[in-house]
């Protein structure tokens, strides 16, 4: 079984020297606690409680799964244990307001701790990552009522949230919601339905799970105009902080599925249970997605999360195996035969993961301090502030968890393929990172939606090719003063302003054709989504070996020379290898939908 070791350095490499956070925090009203010293003490203390007590857990909670029984849901072996663990510790209040009990940290300190437990044991991590869209819904749209029943429980943890959205008859398209909410007397609601595909929506590591349910007031407009959210609890809370009596709501089944085996995902029966409504009534999905774009940024943290689990594993077993000799003479002569490292083929499956992780790592911790910099908007109650990085998250977000999590189950396979037909058996753990990494492109919006997200709604209608030009104007900025550089920096920079160039061009080609062709976008979007991945990981891995030059030159990195040296080589790789993929999906982008809508339905088969 793989041994999960936290990435620290690579983590410090990002944090103190790529992306600065120091100087980013000072810049904060809320980043005052967070110096390089409270820093260091929380990755380290993460970095502890994964490696220990989640790592351990993740092969055998798997191998046991969740039970049912009589609408009772039990977690495996160990779970509870280790939920204490983590509510004991405060991991999970990291970055929520001191007013509810949180510690008042920036966001991205939350995301730091997230990717190590996410690595370690995603199962786990489903538990308490679900609270963190439910907490920021109440936040940000709750009643101060509701954020004092509600708000330090889930921060601490002792309670757990859930997001409530889909039903067998829809899942994307949500304006098919048929749960009703009837106004009661007293101003709350009765709240009726089925929903589905609920991620720990019943369990027993905390006392309460507070549902955020999506439903429809009667004569309310049909469709998407006509859902209004609420906040309904698996039990009623005293004002005390004490807990009453259950509500009406319950768990029908949880699913028999292919990963994840060790988080529960529940189907929740609501039979007039009692909700309270959240906002403005018919407003929900408004305040739902602040729900979603955190739910989707944390499914972009799995496919980093699996590509540097696997990764481990693939390198700690291509170090250890023998297997015939290297095609360019014996490496290792004393052996029976040369370990798989020196083997061409699992030299490529190896950097190619690493590339993913390293350079997904770095492509998220940016977009962390965008986040950080809209929340501490909110906190100062600076609209203007709050929209902007709001909207430029919003870009982010769509590439980030389509294309990372495309590119973590890559990694993943390429994993279970190092260690060959060892990789196909349980006992090993590589085949369930594959089979956990699967449900990362789907959950939260498969890759077709966040395509037509990106392409669709943020580039050609809300903005109309703005957030590409200015996110491409920070790569031009970028690779402007070494572009006459010799070496593999000068050419990374050439690179980077024709990337750069293109992605615009690419923009306003399919602008300028999608009025025509009405299918043109749909056809286009997961390529053009792609491409944006591929050309933005490109810009953070010249970014690393940029500084990784700088450092090894100046030899006053905190890094060793052969640590900035690999960096290089990795980034290399990156733009030899992965980058040309861009051409092709450029190149699909572009292709007429007409190949893709031309046959009729019914010649799609002939039994």
């Amino acid at each position: 079984m793989p041994t999960y070791k936290a990435p620290l350095r690579d983590m410090r490499f990002l944090i103190n020297e790529v992306l600065d956070y120091p100087a980013h925090y000072a810049r904060l009203s809320s980043g005052g606690e967070a110096t390089p010293d409270m820093v260091e003490a929380i990755l380290a203390g993460a970095a502890t409680l994964c490696e220990e007590v989640l790592a351990p857990l993740n092969l055998s909670g798997d191998r046991e799964g969740c039970h049912f029984k009589d609408g009772e849901v039990t977690t495996p072996a160990g779970f509870r244990d280790a939920y204490q663990k983590f509510v004991e510790g405060g991991w999970q209040g990291l970055s929520f307001p001191t007013k509810y009990g949180g510690h008042g940290l920036p966001t991205s300190m939350s995301v730091f701790k997230t990717e190590m437990m996410g690595a370690a044991n995603w199962s786990f991590n489903m538990y308490p990552g679900l609270s963190l869209g439910c907490i920021n819904t109440l936040l940000k749209y709750g009643t101060e009522a509701q954020k004092s029943l509600y708000l330090p429980a889930l921060v601490s943890g002792e309670w757990t949230g859930t997001m409530c959205l889909t039903e067998a008859q829809c899942g994307t398209d949500l304006g098919q919601v048929t749960t009703r909410a009837e106004p009661r007397p007293d101003g709350s609601y009765a709240i009726t339905g089925t929903k589905m595909f609920i991620s720990a929506g019943e369990h027993d590591l905390a006392a309460n799970i507070v549902h955020i349910v999506l439903a429809r007031l009667s004569g309310a407009p049909a469709g998407t105009r006509g859902l209004s959210l609420f906040v309904v609890p698996k039990f009623f809370a005293n004002e005390e902080g004490s807990l009453g009596r259950r509500n009406s709501v319950s768990c029908g089944a949880i699913e028999h599925k292919m990963g994840i085996r060790a988080s529960p995902t529940a189907v929740l029966n609501f039979d007039t249970a009692v909700g309270q409504l959240i906002f403005e009534p018919n407003k929900g999905l408004e305040a739902m997605f602040t729900f979603m774009n955190t739910a989707r940024l944390g499914i972009a943290l799995q496919g980093i999360a699996h590509a540097e689990a696997s990764f481990q594993g693939a390198l700690a077993y291509a170090r250890e195996r023998r297997s015939m000799r290297a095609l360019s003479g014996k490496k290792e002569p004393d052996s029976v035969a040369d370990a798989l490292i020196w083997h061409a083929d699992v030299r490529r499956m190896l950097l190619t993961q690493k590339a993913i992780a390293e350079g997904g790592r770095a492509m998220i911790y940016a977009a962390a301090q965008t986040a950080d910099i809209m929340f501490n908007a909110v906190l100062d109650e600076d609209r203007a502030t709050q929209v902007e990085y709001d909207n430029l998250l919003g870009f982010y977000t769509p590439i980030l968890k389509g294309f990372l999590t495309e590119l973590g189950l890559e990694a993943a396979n390429l994993g279970m393929q190092v260690f060959g037909g060892h990789g196909y058996i349980h006992e090993h753990g590589m085949e369930q990172m594959v089979r956990d990494a699967r449900i990362a492109t789907l959950y939260e919006g498969t890759t077709g939606i966040q395509a037509l997200d990106l392409l669709g709604r943020k580039v050609l209608i809300g903005t109309r090719g703005k957030c590409v030009r200015d996110f491409t104007r920070l790569m031009l900025r970028f690779a402007r003063p070494h572009l006459l550089a010799g070496g593999c920096l000068g050419a990374m920079a050439r690179s980077t302003v024709k990337r750069a160039i293109e992605w615009n061009l690419l923009t306003l080609r399919i602008m300028s054709r999608a009025g025509r062709d009405r299918d043109l976008v749909g056809s286009a979007s997961v390529d053009y989504l792609m491409y944006s991945g591929y050309v933005m990981m490109g810009y953070f891995w010249a970014l690393q070996a940029d500084k990784a030059y700088k450092y090894l030159s100046s030899g006053q990195g905190a890094e060793s020379a052969a640590f900035y040296c690999a960096k290089i080589q990795t980034a290399e790789f990156y733009f030899d290898r992965l980058l040309p993929r861009a051409d092709g999906h450029r190149r699909g982008a572009l292709a007429p939908a007409r190949s893709l809508m031309q046959m009729d339905n019914a010649s799609f088969a002939f039994p």
